[in-house]
């Protein structure tokens, strides 16, 4: 496909509309460059909301906004939906299905996707969560098996129907529980009145002895005490050995029957092929220096997820967080027309605004810096306010708005609705069905 340049601008490809690839596009607005993005969808997901569509309480438009539309007016940028499937370094193009495109800057921003650690059964049957479509699978499996439930005859055969765990006691899995565990005090006898809340388990696993392990031990204190006064089930310092559809395994033999397993316990950066063995290091990240550049490549630049900035300061890299990935698609664009204007670069530094959880109604915590902290009604009150003006549009922020306050005072929001049936692919062909890239 002929997506020359129209100027004499040189141009800068874009691989993800992530808030990294966002962030390198905006800041190259009105400079002498062409900017081209490249994403499989054509819009931009607010991850850190992902889990609510995934529990019902949003619906998946109101996390999501059109990257045309984001980049309306900028005159010189222009957006392709593409899957990428290599990098040709040597001939300076990238391949993908709508054909290669030939580039003169190249930003790899494909964030991360979801990591099983190898483990192939556990892979084939639990359930990721890092795209629009898998948290969509995930609501209507948890519906199903609601439904299925209230035909069991049984408490024992309503048993594997209603146990929930949840793999990984990060933010996501600590949102993802917080949020099963309403459902289960709030919502489910009011939706199915032949069940009892009492059989139904939610269990947040994790093989660390304690919850958001990157946050403060106060927070991580106040998290777990707010699970378990919410009827969470922590399975600390546990590590799972395998899991077949039917009967998740734990290290020293204790199992769990059940028939939803979410699976938040780690990621890895999606990479596309090209850039060689030696550029990617540990998580399947690619290995760059200070000013984000790919090691052995003065055009190729990586940020977020996918990279690793291997410094003095930074040997392991940054945390795969939106801030990281934004700060560095600042830096990035402005390295670039450095680069160009004969200019000296400039190191990338990130500054840490903090991190935050919100474990349910009136509970969340939050680390602004080491002696900043705190938890509870006002943390959480800082925790919707900022995801709330950081959601992109205005309609999204009005949707959001009100779904939050019709749920918090009728305790029974959302749409829980089964449109389409979910059924898990399980086999080879199907499972290798699944597309590559989720940018």
């Amino acid at each position: 496909m002929d997506l020359a340049n129209k100027s004499n601008f040189p141009l800068v490809v874009i691989i993800g509309g992530g808030f990294g690839g966002l962030q390198v596009a905006e800041n190259l607005k009105d400079k002498p460059v062409n900017v081209l993005m490249l994403d499989k969808n054509n819009y931009h997901g607010f991850w850190p909301l992902l889990y609510q569509v995934a529990m019902g309480s949003l619906e998946c438009e109101s996390i999501a906004f059109s990257l045309r539309k984001k980049f309306d007016g900028q005159k010189n940028f222009r957006f392709r939906v593409a899957e990428v499937s290599g990098i040709n370094t040597e001939s300076k193009h990238v391949e993908t299905n709508i054909g290669d495109i030939a580039y003169d800057y190249l930003v790899v921003a494909t964030g991360s996707t979801t990591n099983f650690f190898g483990n192939k059964e556990i892979e084939r049957f639990a359930m990721p969560m890092k795209t629009i479509p898998e948290a969509l699978n995930i609501r209507y499996l948890i519906l199903q098996n609601l439904e299925a439930a209230v035909l069991q005859a049984s408490k024992e055969d309503r048993e594997p129907y209603l146990n929930f765990v949840l793999v990984g006691a990060g933010p996501t899995g600590v949102e993802l529980a917080g949020s099963l565990a309403e459902i289960k005090n709030h919502i489910l006898t009011k939706d199915y009145p032949e069940l009892r809340k009492e059989e139904m388990k939610v269990y947040l696993v994790d093989f660390l002895p304690k919850v958001l392990g990157p946050m403060s031990d106060d927070s991580s204190k106040s998290a777990e005490k707010f699970l378990r006064g919410m009827g969470v089930e922590l399975l600390l310092g546990t590590k799972v050995e395998s899991y077949d559809g039917e009967v998740i395994v734990f290290e020293g033999g204790k199992s769990i029957r059940t028939k939803s397993v979410i699976w938040s316990a780690g990621v890895m950066g999606q990479v596309p092929e090209g850039l060689g063995k030696d550029a990617v290091i540990r998580g399947n990240r690619i290995k760059t220096n200070a000013i984000c550049q790919v090691d052995g490549h003065t055009d190729v630049f990586a940020i977020g997820d996918v990279a690793a900035s291997i410094t003095e300061g930074t040997p392991n890299g940054h945390p795969g967080v939106a801030q990281v990935a934004m700060q560095q698609g600042k830096s990035v664009a402005k390295n670039i027309l450095n680069i160009l204007e004969g200019k000296p670069t400039v190191p990338f530094s990130y500054f840490d605004k903090g991190s935050m959880a919100t474990i349910g109604r009136n509970k969340a915590v939050v680390d602004i810096s080491k002696t900043i902290k705190f938890q509870g009604f006002f943390a959480w009150l800082t925790w919707m306010f900022i995801h709330l003006i950081s959601l992109m549009g205005g309609r999204n922020r009005w949707v959001v708005f009100i779904n939050w306050v019709a749920s918090y005072v009728s305790y029974n929001g959302g749409n829980r609705i089964i449109i389409r049936k979910f059924v898990k692919e399980t086999s080879d062909a199907q499972k290798n069905a699944v597309t590559k890239y989720d940018q």
